[in-house]
């Protein structure tokens, strides 16, 4: 690409003001958003690989000999509060026998797993939390630090879709002689960073696009707004059965359970009300259900707090059409059965997105080509830095000029205003953007008065 003069172009000169525009923007978006988007790419990449890094890190509390079992899995329950002095929420059932179950429990010391060995209830082993690599996934979200830091993720998105859609503006041949799918010039010359970032963008742009627009439903503000409007409409999750009272929210969902499709996070199903059991629920007995019902393994139970709360076994899937989940009452009544096909359009495309996204509805070229896009925004973020650093004046920003044709903006508002209409909430970031732009520029311009 030819050198663009960094003058402010004159009205005729259209074509560099609105290069100019989209440079500017650009300029902005990778400002804003750079360092939290290149944090979440390297917490997403090492999240693809999940299953293989806990089985490294728990590889002595996770693998067992492979024996018939001799306890009920209620002995398993027992051992897990034993070891930590809580109560089981949650048990993950593996699906072959070289596998210890986990079972989380919540306690005086917090949330702990608690690995257990199926054939005899030993415990072989336990943690706090419920894993390094969910950790890991709540930083890659910004949940970590609570609601208000995960807002940020529909601001990093929304901001990475325009850092994109002018990144093609901006790399758009018109004539250049190279840098448009070569690398030219080395390392120690500017221009081989400028050919370096636009050649990766172009290749990665619609890997990084497709990550950003399928990042947005786990956004605290548009991805919980979505998943209300969509379930109110039918377009998202199932109606609870005559047989159960209501869908409710949890009081302290973290969203962070692999079991759970995105449509029905946060919600707990409610049997009608029922003369209680004389002899309740149990995990073996909801394990039993589920198996006689053809659950496959491996799937996960969550134990209810209280009895009018239902149990519910998922499956854990590996693509979108394995999912399914069985509610039960506390007398083991099976409240609902609810599989792939019973979910709305908008939850089962919205989640579709969510497996790809995470690498793995089509195996491992689904995981290669997520992980290209994740080092794809190390590359961008590496040489935009670079390009700013040799190129940065003692002093300022070194933002690109402001077009004097205010035509220009015609083109960039086109990619802006869509986007501010589908996330209100990056939106108003972008109208807050303006206004500080603006309030910078007239400060600058304002004349000083000496005496």
């Amino acid at each position: 690409m030819t050198t663009i003069d960094r003058s402010d172009p004159t009205p005729s000169d259209t074509a560099g003001a609105v290069y100019r525009a989209f440079w500017r923007w650009h300029f902005y978006a990778g400002l804003l958003i750079l360092p939290v988007l290149m944090l979440m790419a390297l917490t997403g990449g090492a999240y693809l690989y999940r299953t293989e890094i806990e089985g490294v890190l728990y590889r002595s509390m996770s693998t067992v000999e492979a024996r018939t079992p001799a306890v009920s899995p209620d002995a398993w329950v027992r051992a897990a509060a034993d070891a930590t002095g809580g109560k089981a929420t949650r048990v993950e059932v593996p699906a072959r026998a070289v596998q210890a179950v986990r079972v989380e429990t919540d306690g005086p010391k917090g949330t702990r797993t608690v690995f257990i060995d199926p054939a005899d209830g030993r415990v072989t082993g336990s943690i706090a939390g419920v894993g390094i690599m969910d950790t890991v996934k709540q930083i890659h979200s910004l949940a970590l630090a609570g609601k208000i830091p995960n807002m940020l993720i529909e601001l990093v998105a929304g901001w990475a879709i325009v850092m994109v859609a002018t990144g093609v503006v901006l790399w758009w041949p018109r004539g250049a002689p190279g840098g448009v799918v070569t690398v030219r010039a080395t390392p120690a010359k500017r221009v081989f960073w400028r050919d370096l970032h636009a050649v990766t963008g172009l290749f990665a742009a619609a890997v990084i696009l497709f990550l950003a627009v399928t990042g947005m439903p786990w956004s605290a503000v548009w991805g919980a707004e979505v998943r209300k409007l969509t379930n109110d409409a039918g377009w998202g999750a199932p109606k609870p059965p005559a047989s159960a009272a209501a869908w409710t929210h949890a009081a302290h969902d973290t969203g962070s359970d692999p079991a759970t499709p995105w449509a029905m996070e946060g919600m707990e199903m409610h049997a009608m009300h029922h003369a209680p059991a004389a002899a309740p629920l149990t995990l073996a007995g909801a394990i039993q259900r589920a198996e006689a019902a053809g659950v496959a393994r491996p799937f996960a139970v969550s134990i209810p707090a209280t009895p009018d709360k239902a149990w519910s076994v998922s499956r854990i899937p590996s693509k979108v059409e394995e999912t399914r989940s069985l509610y039960l009452a506390a007398d083991g009544r099976t409240l609902a059965d609810i599989d792939w096909p019973q979910y709305g359009p908008a939850a089962k495309a919205i989640q579709w997105g969510i497996y790809t996204h995470q690498g793995q509805q089509y195996g491992e070229p689904n995981r290669l080509l997520m992980l290209a896009g994740c080092v794809a925004v190390w590359l961008l973020g590496i040489s935009a830095i670079t390009m700013w650093w040799k190129r940065r004046p003692k002093g300022r920003l070194a933002a690109p000029p402001k077009p004097v044709d205010r035509r220009a903006y015609v083109g960039l508002a086109a990619v802006v205003l869509p986007l501010a209409l589908l996330y209100p909430f990056v939106g108003a970031s972008i109208v807050v953007v303006l206004l500080l732009d603006i309030i910078v520029r007239r400060l600058r311009s304002t004349p000083t008065i000496t005496p």
